[in-house]
């Protein structure tokens, strides 16, 4: 069998090009992951920051039984508070790590490395302000991605559990 020239090049061509689309989408899938990685190390690093601190702790220390007591001993969260100022930084920041996960722009399991426990505790804690919130507010979305990213990371502890066990 003899083979012309011609047909080595073509074939050395093509082999080529597919190399260097390969190579090109295993670039483009490492740089995705090296943004998701930095805005989740970003989004980290402002969830260290004294302000948030302080207002997550806040939040943490909250003592009331229901929607009704917090009023109760807080006021209306749409009052400007110093304990209201807290609850609306926290929220509007896992608000927006929810809406970041949901669109598709962090990683989940980068965001549940990270924020996992936190993101449980901070909603289970304010779950009934914000439920109370919505109902005064005529079922508004107050803080719709807060708790679709709570979901999100509820369905990630779980299975994190169910390989431990």
């Amino acid at each position: 069998m003899v083979v012309d020239v011609q047909t080595v090049s073509i074939a050395i061509a093509s082999a080529s090009v597919v190399a260097g689309i390969v190579y090109y989408a295993f670039q483009v899938r490492h740089q995705t992951r090296l943004r998701e990685t930095d805005l989740v190390v970003r989004l980290y690093s402002a969830f260290n920051t004294d302000d948030f601190l302080e207002a997550f702790l806040k939040v943490r220390n909250l003592e009331f039984v229901d929607y009704r007591d917090f009023v109760k001993k807080y006021g209306s969260p749409s009052l400007e508070t110093p304990v209201n100022v807290a609850i609306f930084r926290i929220g509007n920041y896992y608000d927006q790590v929810g809406t970041l996960l949901h669109r598709g722009l962090v990683d989940a399991d980068l965001v549940s490395d990270f924020l996992v426990l936190s993101t449980i505790g901070q909603w289970n804690k304010l779950k009934p302000i914000v439920e109370g919130f919505r109902k005064e507010a005529g079922g508004g979305q107050y803080y719709f991605w807060f708790e679709y990213l709570y979901n999100e990371m509820k369905k990630r502890e779980q299975k994190l559990q169910q390989s431990k066990a």
